[in-house]
């Protein structure tokens, strides 16, 4: 539960954010993460949603989380829980933002949630990456920008984590020097796409049915990049049903050989994964590199 001192603290900052008294009257665990604590509040004022941290690996991870979650909020393309504020006591960073209340999907979810993320990608932006750097999971995510998405995915994406992969003791030579390989031919494989914003960790624990039976997407790790990138990652553990896919085609139709390109597109979330879970992901890792020598 929640300490006291905690509560106080929200209480105030309520009051700030709607200029009126606001009370919490009651607060529950939300459990389902790996990395933040969650609770739903329950306020005079509404239910809220808050996610806590000890701070120990990024003190502006929830202030970057909201500054993503508004940008994806702004496109007007599908809903996304709007953050209220976030902030800092005793060690323990927060983030307050819309609780979202789950239902029931409503007839043609997929078809409508595929048209929807399409419907984001085709927000661009003149160069890949973003003008701040924010945290995919706890790790810190650079956004450098480039004109050439061969050279962002090569030098903001794969090359760091394979080299701290290598650090850490995860990964042999062998397998850092493939990686380069695959890195400078990066240009020849993926065709030419403008840079479209991303979700970044577009998977089936980060989006629920809203209480109109539509989706809702959150835990965002923003980005302009290919866009293959949100579908390659939506695939990556079970994947979504087929209409979602066949919806967002038609809405924005994929290049030529995309379906060759999601196992590389996938080795980033598997570099992440990597390093904050090890286990088997370093198998994955390297027949997910082997396909591409």
């Amino acid at each position: 539960m929640l300490p006291a001192s905690l509560l106080a603290h929200l209480q105030q900052r309520f009051t700030g954010f709607f200029d009126s008294p606001t009370t919490i009257h009651h607060h529950e665990a939300i459990y389902g993460g790996d990395i933040n604590r969650c609770f739903a509040l329950d306020t005079d004022k509404g239910r809220f949603f808050i996610k806590l941290n000890a701070s120990l690996f990024g003190l502006d991870m929830f202030e970057k989380e909201a500054r993503g979650l508004i940008l994806l909020a702004d496109t007007g393309s599908l809903k996304v829980p709007r953050p209220l504020f976030d902030g800092k006591l005793n060690q323990q960073i927060y983030l307050v933002i819309e609780y979202i209340e789950p239902g029931e999907p409503a007839a043609g979810f997929a078809e409508d949630f595929g048209k929807s993320i399409a419907q984001l990608h085709h927000n661009h932006h003149d160069r890949f990456g973003l003008d701040y750097n924010n945290y995919i999971g706890k790790l810190v995510q650079s956004n450098r920008q480039h004109a050439r998405w061969a050279d962002f995915y090569g030098a903001e994406r794969i090359r760091p984590l394979i080299q701290k992969a290598g650090d850490n003791g995860m990964l042999d030579r062998e397998h850092i020097a493939l990686a380069e390989k695959i890195c400078d031919k990066l240009a020849i494989i993926f065709p030419e796409e403008p840079p479209c914003l991303l979700h970044g960790d577009l998977w089936k624990g980060n989006y629920l049915a809203a209480q109109n039976g539509r989706a809702a997407v959150f835990d965002p790790a923003v980005y302009y990049g290919h866009r293959e990138m949100d579908l390659a990652m939506s695939m990556l553990f079970g994947g979504f049903e087929p209409r979602f896919y066949e919806a967002y085609n038609y809405h924005f139709p994929l290049l030529p050989g995309w379906q060759e390109r999601i196992a590389l597109c996938q080795l980033y979330p598997l570099l992440v994964h990597l390093l904050l879970f090890g286990g088997h992901y370093r198998e994955r890792v390297i027949e997910t590199m082997e396909l591409y020598r």
